[in-house]
């Protein structure tokens, strides 16, 4: 029997590329976001809004914020998980100071999601593929993550730290093998026909894994979500 919406709570997904719906024409790129939905039951709509370019700052600006919370209803989650574009300052609509801007914008998503009954969960960003000429992965996000992690303790929002899960993953890959786990794609393919080289953005495989590592931590935090988890 299906489930009546009045009974279906949704999870919705704020973010940027890392974690946004992709299109057709854009694969095998694939947001980690898209992978979350097959991990739960029938009472579960994943809605994701995270949107490819996007900060803590624009996020809000563009309105997007705004259509989250017209539909958000008491009972449903928000995952957060930016800080790639916070940090572009060559870019006054997107960056923003880790330490003031981007942490004040995080408080307003999570005090507003609670205002409406509704449960914020915050998650670090995902690490680039980044290993220097020694094949030591060099992380690029500099305070950021950090900055999330001191909201999380502070306001006691739970915490899914993919910074260290993907930068675990990736280093045991290696500089080679974790292209596996990238958009790298060879020439010729129908959609990129001269190739494409990028360690920020997943495959089906990576994303997987990054859907699968925010599952897994669901169970070890016993997050309220884990009932609506498939058996």
């Amino acid at each position: 029997m299906a489930t009546s919406d009045k009974s279906r709570i949704s999870i919705f997904l704020i973010g940027d590329s890392t974690m946004a719906q992709k299109q057709p024409d854009k694969f095998p790129e694939t947001g980690w976001g898209m992978e979350l939905q097959q991990f739960f039951n029938d009472k579960v709509e994943v809605k994701n809004f995270a949107v490819n370019g996007r900060s803590t700052k624009s996020f809000i600006t563009e309105g997007r914020w705004q259509k989250v919370l017209d539909e958000l209803k008491k009972g449903d989650y928000i995952f957060i998980q930016f800080g790639h574009n916070d940090q572009k300052s060559t870019d006054s609509t997107r960056f923003t100071n880790p330490f003031t801007a981007y942490r004040m914008n995080l408080i307003k998503y999570v005090e507003e999601t609670r205002k409406k009954g509704a449960f914020p969960i915050l998650l670090t960003p995902v690490v680039r593929r980044n290993f220097n000429e020694k094949g030591v992965l060099i992380d690029t996000h500099g305070t950021y993550p950090e900055v999330m992690r001191s909201i999380a303790k502070d306001l006691k929002v739970p915490l899914i730290d993919l910074q260290i899960k993907t930068e675990e993953l990736v280093i045991s890959y290696g500089p080679e093998k974790s292209k596996e786990l990238y958009l790298w794609v060879a020439p010729g393919d129908k959609n990129y026909p001269e190739g494409k080289q990028d360690d920020t953005h997943f495959n089906p495989k990576g994303a997987f894994c990054v859907a699968q590592f925010v599952v897994d931590e669901i169970k070890k935090q016993n997050l309220t979500l884990i009932k609506y988890l498939k058996r």
